[in-house]
């Protein structure tokens, strides 16, 4: 079911994802600290993932699961050269990261996995942020 915000909600919601993903980058961090890497990597991508959702909510458009944020993402943004390529895929990575170390058997993701993917996420997020703002 689409939701139907006026101009004021939209905003707030805009706002609050865009809060919600320098939260999560802040908790990979705590994890990665602690060693819980696969941890982390659920957590940048969440972080990536609710960047992506304001700047879909932004521009009226909704979806109504993981793929389809990533597919909306990839249509509207990245094919249309709105967003680079390189920039694009840290959502797809960090997906298919996040699915495989939560749902794979024996899937160890290392500190330096953690490492590189925190810098394309904060790149990634920066870059959602200057479209939204």
């Amino acid at each position: 079911m689409k939701q139907i915000l006026d101009i004021e909600s939209k905003n707030a919601l805009v706002k609050y994802r865009l809060e919600r993903a320098s939260e999560t980058m802040k908790e990979a961090a705590l994890l990665s600290g602690e060693g819980y890497y696969n941890a982390a990597i659920n957590r940048l991508y969440y972080a990536c993932y609710y960047a992506v959702i304001s700047l879909l909510l932004k521009n009226d458009l909704q979806a109504q699961s993981h793929a389809g944020v990533k597919t909306m993402f990839g249509l509207h943004f990245v094919a249309s050269g709105i967003v680079p390529i390189e920039i694009g895929k840290t959502l797809s990575t960090l997906f298919e990261k996040r699915q495989s170390g939560d749902y794979d058997d024996f899937v160890l993701c290392t500190k330096e996995d953690v490492a590189a993917l925190t810098d394309q996420a904060y790149s990634f997020i920066e870059y959602i942020k200057s479209l939204v703002e």
